[in-house]
Order: C-alpha cells, then sequence, then structure tokens
C-alpha cells in the first residue's frame, strides 16, 4: 500500500508563492534538488491541480535540453517517469504524457489507489493537499522551508485546517533551507 505525501517548497512565514504568484525565491539548492529526485523515485502518482500542474510540467521540455545540469536532467528523468492525475474542472488535455484530467477529487478513488499502488503517491498544490487532507487521505507532510520570509502568497495550509502530526525527521541543506518531515496522526 502505497502512502500520500503532501511536499512542497513554501517561505519560512508559509507560503508556496508571493502576493505576485511568484515562487523563484524558492529554488532549491542541489543537495534539496537531488532529495526530492529520489522522493519522485519512489512516487507512483503524482495528484496535482491545474496550477501546479501548469508549474510542474516545463519538466517534460526541460529534459530535452541538452546542456541541462545533471541534478536536474535527473530529477526531469524522475518526474516524467511518473503517472500524473490533475485535478481540473476547465482544463481537458493535460499536454503530457503518463497525465490524465480528473474533473473533481475523489476521495474514494485516491484511497482505492493508495490500496492498490506499490509506490507512494503525491499531493502538490495547497488547495488539493487541503481537500487530501480534510478527508484524513494524507500520511505525511514534508515541507521544505525556504530561508526567507515574503508576507503574503498563497498559504502552504488554508485557514480553518486542522491537522495534528508528529515530527519524524528534519535536514538542514547547504543554502539554509530546512526539511520537516511530519506523519499525519
Amino acid at each position: 500500500m502505497g502512502r500520500l505525501i503532501y511536499a512542497m517548497n513554501c517561505s519560512l512565514d508559509g507560503y508556496v508563492n508571493d502576493a505576485n504568484g511568484e515562487f523563484g525565491w524558492s529554488e532549491p539548492d542541489v543537495e534539496l534538488h537531488d532529495y526530492f529526485t529520489e522522493l519522485t523515485r519512489r512516487t507512483g502518482t503524482f495528484l496535482y491541480g491545474r496550477r501546479i500542474h501548469e508549474v510542474m510540467r516545463v519538466w517534460e521540455d526541460f529534459r530535452k535540453e541538452p546542456d541541462l545540469e545533471p541534478h536536474m536532467r535527473a530529477y526531469a528523468d524522475a518526474w516524467c517517469a511518473v503517472d500524473k492525475i490533475v485535478y481540473s474542472s476547465g482544463l481537458d488535455d493535460p499536454g503530457i504524457p503518463r497525465a490524465r484530467v480528473a474533473r473533481r477529487f475523489d476521495a474514494d478513488e485516491v484511497r482505492a489507489l493508495k490500496e492498490s499502488s506499490e509506490l507512494d503517491l503525491s499531493v502538490a498544490g495547497p488547495t488539493l493537499a487541503a481537500a487530501a487532507l480534510r478527508a484524513g487521505l494524507v500520511d505525511e507532510v514534508q515541507l521544505a522551508f525556504a530561508p526567507v520570509v515574503i508576507g503574503g502568497g498563497t498559504p502552504v495550509f488554508p485557514e480553518g485546517l486542522r491537522v495534528d502530526l508528529e515530527l519524524v525527521a528534519e535536514r538542514r541543506f547547504p543554502a539554509g533551507a530546512v526539511l520537516v518531515t511530519y506523519r499525519v496522526r
């Protein structure tokens, strides 16, 4: 049975992007990038909202770049090998291989997918992750806190959500990011 993991980069004050929708401040160093590559290699399916899908789908093109840095190529190759479900009411075609569109989040479908999967699943995007957390489907939360306070934007968790967590690991990276891993109680 696979676990469902919510893994995101965020600012120290808990935002995944700033008030302008920018997130360049969260670019991982090589070591953190490698960590996410290994996490991706243990993932069988990504669950994405439309916006995070639009951000992440660039990896399909990046892997075709002849001069791509080795750590980025490794991530691109790992990412492209994973199945993706994009939750969107308006998107008809995800535009990349190994991806399909689902019109709405169906907790029972995700539960069945977890039960039948040998690999972990990953949910990304705060809105979709909140739905999965509210449905009791998320097993683990991994947040990579960038060493920056941005003062506003899209929060990593929505207002009004309560989830009890148990800290199981923490790790510091060379550029100052800190990864915390929590098990959902």
